[in-house]
């Protein structure tokens, strides 16, 4: 039996991002951005769809111009997959956006401009049901919150936050999620800490350019991690500088970590040692790549020997224990049957892909399916 996770998510107002409900009792979404040029609509467009097939529930596109604004349009036709548009200054975009059909303004009111250009957005948006998502960063703070505070911080942030808020109070505008994001992982979990019990609203959450693919995976991790084991966040964004479907990977990982969410397979393996009674490395390596694709959620335990790989195994849906001469799978937390390891790669993905289709087809209310068929080894 699984130990249960302790994490009590925070209540939140809950708003439809598109088709996506966000906060309340919905599950945490994981989002990315595009970075493509928005003016070339078939490489975004690609990106896009590239994103959803990772398992993205959200994609927020860049729009710094008109030009973009219509390239928006024409990309928001192609793919169904809900979309944000990031906009900054100019209150134009924004409307003309909402007219061409996007799912949530990435803007703060703060930024705009005038009263009436803030209200115009403002009205646009509630008429067409479109949510607002205000965006604070520690790089991009107000030149009197520098003066005042000298240097980013957590006060620093909450109060650039409740100054955009202001705004919206004054407008009774309450649909819109709210972000607080800097480089420095304790900033930014400060700044959301503070946050967390001075408003309803849902809350975004990321570290901010994070870094490279392993460096912004481990600050992430760790950042989002802290907040989320206190049951902050609605949504995420793992910010890396690297191919943007890796921050939908790594956001589902985390979540899968902390039992926040089960998407695909969930690999228990060992980092291997001289005990192993085969590659646990390249076999984990291929395991992974094959199985991409796959969305059912399994647990699947590759252990390379009898020391530990018997309890991995009988808590996973599927496990493989090193053995001399062959090695042991576990079906159901049960020995069932042993492989040698020239048969072991293929044998292994032919056994979860039955397993998960079984389990996909119970999820889905069918009828139940076929016992699997073992290839004895």
């Amino acid at each position: 039996m699984k130990y249960p996770s302790p994490i009590k998510r925070r209540q939140s107002r809950q708003i439809m991002v598109g088709d996506v409900p966000i906060g309340g009792d919905a599950p945490i979404a994981v989002q990315s951005m595009t970075n493509t040029d928005t003016c070339d609509v078939d490489a975004t467009v690609a990106q896009v769809r590239a994103l959803q097939e990772a398992g993205a529930d959200l994609v927020r596109v860049s729009v710094p111009t008109m030009e973009a604004a219509e390239a928006f349009g024409r990309i928001r036709s192609q793919v169904d997959l809900p979309l944000i548009a990031d906009i900054h200054f100019d209150h134009k975009i924004a409307l003309r956006v909402a007219q061409l059909g996007v799912d949530c303004l990435r803007i703060n009111p703060g930024n705009i401009g005038r009263d009436d250009k803030v209200r115009e957005v403002v009205s646009c948006a509630r008429d067409r049901g479109i949510p607002i998502r205000i965006g604070v960063n520690a790089g991009s703070l107000g030149k009197e919150l520098q003066r005042k505070y000298g240097e980013p911080t957590p006060e620093a942030l909450v109060e650039s936050a409740m100054r955009h808020i202001d705004i919206l109070d004054k407008l009774d505008f309450q649909d819109f999620k709210l972000s607080l994001k800097a480089s420095d992982v304790f900033m930014t979990v400060a700044a959301y800490r503070l946050i967390a019990d001075q408003i309803e609203q849902p809350l975004h959450l990321g570290i901010t350019e994070a870094g490279g693919l392993r460096s912004g995976t481990v600050k992430s991790s760790v950042g989002l991690g802290m907040l989320l084991m206190d049951g902050i966040g609605d949504t995420l964004r793992v910010s890396l500088a690297a191919d943007p479907v890796e921050e939908i990977k790594v956001g589902f990982d985390i979540l899968k970590s902390l039992r926040l969410r089960s998407r695909g397979i969930n690999f228990i393996a060992c980092p291997s040692c001289s005990r192993q009674n085969f590659d646990v490395v390249s076999t984990m390596n291929d395991l992974e790549e094959r199985l991409e694709d796959l969305r059912t959620p399994l647990d699947v335990a590759v252990i390379g020997c009898i020391v530990n790989g018997p309890g991995e195994a009988r808590e996973a849906d599927i496990g493989l224990t090193g053995g001399t001469p062959n090695n042991l799978v576990y079906v159901g937390g049960k020995p069932d049957h042993k492989i040698t390891n020239a048969e072991l790669l293929d044998h292994l993905e032919s056994l979860i892909r039955e397993k998960a289709a079984r389990h996909q087809a119970i999820l889905d209310g069918e009828p139940e399916a076929q016992p699997i068929t073992i290839m004895q080894g």
